[in-house]
């Protein structure tokens, strides 16, 4: 397999950036037992869920700094797949930004990750068990990643409030529900609105966030962005294995956060003070 290979079309690039989102089924199948067996392992060595605690089946458990903790899953840095898709989006210097694995349960109001005007950040998020429309699938509002328009505005206003602007419940909110079966990926820009609604109290999933290499005059912004993590209380841009491992072509994504991120050590410090446990989410 080669990088070239897994380019996006000029169609694939017009869908996501008219509509925010793309879709890949059975983009990884071939590599869907290592990748179950990995994220197991993980949850494993952390107890099962939330700081070494059992998940409930109640509340989201999360491990951030996911893929970096396992020298599997973080090889899905060097994939010509997901590195086929990033450089087309994001040039071939694009940052690696972290990882998040959960056990989701209940449903997920809609919300996006961020609002990034002029920077493309993405997600691209792995769904480890068969997910429906009406069992906890991803569900994304098409367009309202295009900051500034009517449209996104009224989106962005008033779709935490459906039911009393619109008379519409979250689950009813027109959107794509994207059906998947373990292997396929979903990728999403930052912006774009999405949720997820019903489905079990242990639906596996795990992403990986990247965004475009910050010009020098912005780097402020990129500091910023990393300070986000502090409230998991970890200390430096990315978990030891990832770093250890990587190849010079890796280091390429990882090198401009890890110059960084040496202001997150002592954020960490304050939020252990202020909270007395890392943030699920």
């Amino acid at each position: 397999m080669s990088v070239e290979e897994y380019k996006l079309t000029p169609r694939q690039h017009a869908f996501f950036d008219t509509f925010g989102y793309l879709a890949f089924p059975g983009l990884l199948a071939d590599r869907i037992d290592e990748i179950i067996s990995a994220f197991e392992d993980l949850w494993a060595q952390h107890g099962g869920g939330h700081q070494g605690q059992q998940h409930d089946h109640e509340r989201r458990s999360c491990i951030v700094q996911f893929i970096d903790s396992s020298e599997i899953l973080c090889t899905l840095l060097d994939d010509p797949r997901i590195l086929g898709i990033c450089t087309s989006l994001m040039g071939a210097d694009f940052n690696y930004n972290g990882s998040d694995g959960n056990l989701y349960a209940g449903d997920t109001g809609w919300h996006s990750d961020g609002r990034h005007e002029d920077m493309l950040h993405i997600k691209l998020a792995f769904y480890l068990d068969p997910i429906t429309r009406d069992a906890g699938c991803l569900r994304v509002i098409p367009g309202s990643h295009r900051l500034g328009d009517d449209y996104e505005r009224a989106i962005n206003e008033q779709v935490t409030k459906s039911a009393a602007t619109w008379g519409l419940d979250g689950c009813d909110v027109p959107a794509m529900a994207l059906e998947t079966q373990p292997g396929d990926l979903v990728c999403f820009n930052h912006n774009t609105k999405h949720a997820a609604f019903g489905g079990s109290g242990r639906r596996r999933m795990f992403t990986m966030n990247c965004c475009q290499r910050y010009p020098e005059d912005r780097l402020v912004d990129l500091r910023k962005n990393l300070s986000a993590s502090a409230r998991f209380w970890v200390e430096r841009a990315y978990g030891e294995p990832i770093v250890r491992t990587a190849s010079p072509e890796r280091m390429t994504h990882l090198e401009q956060c890890l110059a960084n991120d040496g202001h997150l050590a002592e954020l960490s410090r304050k939020a252990r003070q202020e909270m007395p446990e890392p943030s699920r989410g």
